[in-house]
C-alpha cells in the first residue's frame, strides 16, 4: 500500500522541494499512482492545507492570553506586530508550506511516471493525469497567495511569488517564478485540462477535482485578478454543474435541544464533511486534532460578534464558553472539515460581487439572499437591499468572511480588497487596554517563507518576500 505522508517526515537536512512520498511500495500501475491523490489523515499532504497563522491574522481563530507571553511566529501574527522579526521567528517548518508542497511533490510523481503505468486505458491515464495536473495548479495558486504579494496587474510581472519545481527527479532544479507567471501558469493548466475534455463532471471521488472544481479554481483565480466578467464566467460553469445549497436551518432544528443548551458541549457530527452537497473539491484546513475529529478551531469572540442575527450555521458551529481567563467561542463540530477546498456557496458570492461591480445589484442581492435564506432563521430573516455598487459588494463581502470563516478564502480577499483601495479595511482591537491596529497596507498580509526553506531549498535559490 502507497503511504503518502513525506511532507511532514522530511528532516531539517532535506530540500522542501524535494519531498517525496514514502511507502513500501514503488507505483507502476495506474492505480498506484491514483492512490497518492487519496487519503483521510492529517499526515496526508494531498489532501491537507492547514493556514495557521493566516487565521491567526485575521484573528479568526482563538489565542489563549497565556499563549501571548510567547513571542513567537502566533504571536506576532495574532498581535498584529509590524516591529517583530518574523523571519527569525519563523525558524523551523510551516505547515503550510509543507502539505502544499508535499501534495505537488506527489503530482509531479504521477505526472512524470503515469504515461508509462500499466493497467490502464489512455483514457483512464489521460483522467488521472489531469487530476494531478489541477491540484498542482490549485497548490501553487495557494503558495503564491500566502507567501507573496497579491496580484496587481502594475507589479504582478516584478514581484517574485514562489518557487515552482515541475519534476519530480531528485534535486530537480527550480526557480522562484514572479506573482503574474504563476497565475499565468495556474489558468494556463487548468484551461487545458477543461479544453480537452478529461476531467469529467463526475470525479472518483469528491478529493479528485472534477469539471466544476476546475471552473471554480478558475473563477477565485480571475476574481483576485479583478478580471470580474472572467470570474461570472467560471463561477456560472461551476454551478452549472451543482449549484446546491445545504439547508442550515434544518440542520439547526434536528439539533436545536443540543445547541440550545448553554452548559452543552458534546461535539456534533458535521454535516459539511466529505458529502456535503455544497462541496466542489474537498481539502482539509485547520483542525485541532488528527483527522479533525475532535473538532474545528475554536473562534475569537471579537470574530462571533460580526455575524448575522439569527445565522444557524454559525450558532451550529459555535458556542460561547469561558474556560479560565479565556472567553471564546468553541468549536461544536466533529469530524472531517471542508477547509481548504471549494464549494458552491463561494461560486455564488463570486458571481453575486461580479454583477455587482457590473452595476447590476439587484441580482447580485437576490443571490445573496438565497444563500442567507438558507443560512439565517426564518423568524428573523429579511431580505437585504443595496444603496448602490459599493453597498452590494461589502454586505457580498461580509456575508462571504462568514461563510468561509476557518478558510483561507477571508485572507484572500482581504488582500485582493487592500490593494484595490476602494474597500481596504484597517482591522483595530483593544487588549488589556491597548488599542492594535492592522492597515491594509502592512507587510504582515504577506507571510514569510520558513527557515527550512530559505536554508535548504535544494539546487535553486528562494528570497523572501516579506519580513
Amino acid at each position: 500500500m502507497i503511504i503518502c505522508c513525506a511532507a511532514l517526515l522530511a528532516s531539517s537536512c532535506d530540500s522542501y522541494l524535494d519531498i517525496k512520498p514514502k511507502g513500501d511500495k514503488i507505483p507502476t500501475t495506474l492505480a498506484d499512482y491514483e492512490a497518492l491523490l487519496r487519503g483521510e489523515t492529517i499526515l496526508n499532504p494531498i489532501t491537507h492545507m492547514p493556514s495557521t497563522n493566516a487565521l491567526l491574522l485575521l484573528n479568526d481563530m482563538q489565542r489563549n492570553k497565556s499563549l501571548l507571553n510567547t513571542h513567537n511566529l502566533a504571536w506576532a501574527n495574532y498581535m498584529w506586530q509590524e516591529d517583530a522579526d518574523r523571519i527569525k521567528l519563523n525558524n523551523a517548518d510551516e505547515n503550510f508550506l509543507l502539505y502544499t508542497y508535499g501534495g505537488i511533490a506527489s503530482c509531479n510523481l504521477i505526472l512524470d511516471g503515469a504515461p508509462s503505468a500499466t493497467d490502464c486505458t489512455p483514457e483512464e491515464r489521460n483522467e488521472v493525469m489531469a487530476y494531478a495536473r489541477t491540484i498542482r495548479a490549485y497548490n501553487y495558486f495557494m503558495l503564491v497567495n500566502y507567501y507573496a504579494d497579491t496580484y496587481t496587474e502594475a507589479t504582478a510581472s516584478t514581484k517574485l511569488g514562489v518557487p515552482v519545481v515541475l519534476s519530480s527527479e531528485p534535486n530537480a532544479r527550480h526557480s522562484q517564478w514572479t506573482v503574474g507567471e504563476i497565475y499565468d501558469f495556474v489558468i494556463s493548466e487548468i484551461k487545458e485540462c477543461l479544453d480537452n475534455g478529461y476531467l469529467p463532471k463526475e470525479a472518483m471521488t469528491i478529493l479528485h477535482p472534477g469539471r466544476a472544481a476546475a471552473h471554480a479554481i478558475l473563477a477565485r483565480a480571475y476574481l483576485m485578478m479583478s478580471r470580474f466578467s472572467e470570474a461570472k464566467i467560471e463561477a456560472e460553469a461551476a454551478l452549472a454543474d451543482n449549484d446546491a445549497l445545504y439547508d442550515w436551518n434544518e440542520f439547526y432544528d434536528a439539533n436545536k435541544a443540543k445547541i440550545e443548551t448553554p452548559t452543552n458541549f458534546a461535539l456534533l457530527p458535521t454535516p459539511a464533511s466529505y458529502t456535503y452537497p455544497e462541496n466542489l473539491f474537498f481539502r482539509q484546513g485547520e483542525c485541532l486534532a488528527p483527522g479533525a475529529q475532535l473538532g474545528e478551531p475554536n473562534m475569537s469572540l471579537e470574530r462571533g460578534t460580526r455575524f448575522e442575527e439569527g445565522d444557524a450555521r454559525f450558532m451550529a458551529r459555535w458556542k460561547k464558553r469561558t474556560l479560565g481567563l479565556d472567553t471564546y467561542y468553541n468549536g461544536m463540530l466533529r469530524g472531517f472539515h471542508n477547509l481548504a477546498g471549494i464549494t458552491t456557496v463561494e461560486m455564488y458570492l463570486i458571481k453575486a460581487e461580479c454583477l455587482a461591480r457590473e452595476g447590476n445589484t439587484a441580482e447580485a442581492m437576490d443571490i445573496l439572499n438565497k444563500v442567507r435564506k438558507t443560512r439565517i432563521r426564518p423568524e428573523v430573516y429579511q431580505a437585504m437591499t443595496a444603496s448602490g455598487i459599493e453597498d452590494a459588494v461589502n454586505k457580498i463581502r461580509d456575508r462571504k468572511d462568514n461563510e468561509l470563516v476557518m478558510t483561507l478564502v477571508p485572507f484572500l480577499d482581504a488582500r485582493r480588497l487592500n490593494a484595490e483601495g476602494t474597500y481596504a479595511r484597517t482591522m483595530t482591537k483593544t487588549v488589556d487596554g491597548v488599542t492594535y491596529t492592522l492597515r491594509p497596507d502592512s507587510h504582515l498580509w504577506t507571510m514569510t517563507f520558513p527557515a527550512n526553506a530559505m536554508n535548504n531549498s535544494g539546487n535553486g535559490s528562494v528570497i523572501q518576500n516579506s519580513k
